[in-house]
């Protein structure tokens, strides 16, 4: 954790040159007069969560204030956000705030369907806050951005795909697209019906955790990302070791009959396929070895 500094002194100039007494002060605050006194005299210092608020009541920056000595984790981007622990239940929309409090004291990562709502509540990016998770971890990750975005942890299931894509794609106060509409943008793209709203919405959530090829081609399409980004570690995987063993057939009667088969559920695309048909032209051509070996 990276805490803010807290500077009793600046703090009471700042109160005195704005005109404001401490009781001032205190029922901007919501808090005692006693507790600002308390401040202002070095014997205590607020809550991270309540930083936010002071700084606003002095119409400051809250990083100029209050600077940071470091990266900060979840709990840091939690107070400048200015919730507790407690408040981060309506955020996550759950009955206690265990999600929020196990990140923050490293015992289990957020699940995937928290992300976004907890990156909008705390107004912060969904890489900002995988980034800051990795950190109350204890894992050094570096503030991301163009060059080292790539060094968070990347979601590895659909839920959390969607979620990244949902959050880089409409930051801020963008309203980003409902399910139905997401559904609208792939099967214009398969060009017939292919899901439903509920389709995508058991998807964005985690209750399904699989879709076809043709369902992450269409997602791609509609947020703009390779089709592969949307499926999971095992499918693309089976799609590698196809390609490899159809590499490996090499014959121009092979890839015929694979071109006849179609893509089935876990298919190559049409540009794997015409890739494949290029090598196995280019090693005809060439006069190598077939990749099979000598079967004679």
């Amino acid at each position: 954790m990276a805490p803010r500094r807290f500077d009793p002194e600046r703090v009471r100039a700042l109160r005195r040159a704005a005109d404001a007494t401490q009781s001032d002060m205190a029922e901007g605050l919501g808090v005692s007069p006693a507790a600002v006194a308390s401040w202002e005299g070095g014997r205590s210092v607020p809550d991270g969560e309540a930083l936010p608020a002071v700084a606003r009541f002095l119409k400051q920056d809250l990083d100029d204030l209050f600077p940071r000595d470091g990266l900060p984790d979840l709990t840091d981007l939690r107070c400048d956000a200015g919730f507790s622990q407690y408040e981060t239940k309506e955020l996550l929309g759950t009955k206690s705030a265990g999600p929020v409090a196990n990140a923050e004291r490293g015992k289990r990562r957020l699940g995937d369907k928290f992300v976004v709502p907890l990156a909008k509540g705390y107004r912060v990016t969904v890489d900002e806050l995988l980034a800051a998770q990795e950190r109350s971890f204890g894992n050094d990750v570096r503030e991301p951005d163009s060059e080292s975005a790539d060094s968070v942890r990347a979601p590895q299931t659909l839920a959390g795909k969607f979620a990244h894509q949902l959050t880089r794609s409409y930051p801020g106060d963008q309203e980003a697209p409902s399910d139905a509409e997401i559904a609208h943008g792939v099967n214009e793209y398969a060009g017939g019906p292919i899901v439903t709203a509920d389709d995508i919405t058991n998807l964005r959530t985690g209750v399904v955790q699989e879709t076809t090829p043709l369902v992450c081609e269409g997602l791609g399409a509609f947020f703009g990302v390779s089709p592969a980004y949307f499926k999971t570690g095992d499918a693309v995987a089976r799609q590698i070791v196809e390609g490899l063993r159809l590499l490996g057939d090499g014959s121009e009667g092979d890839i015929g009959r694979v071109q006849a088969r179609g893509l089935g559920p876990e298919g190559l695309s049409d540009d794997v396929l015409a890739f494949i048909q290029e090598v196995a032209a280019e090693l005809k051509e060439r006069g190598l070895p077939d990749p099979k070996g000598d079967k004679q």
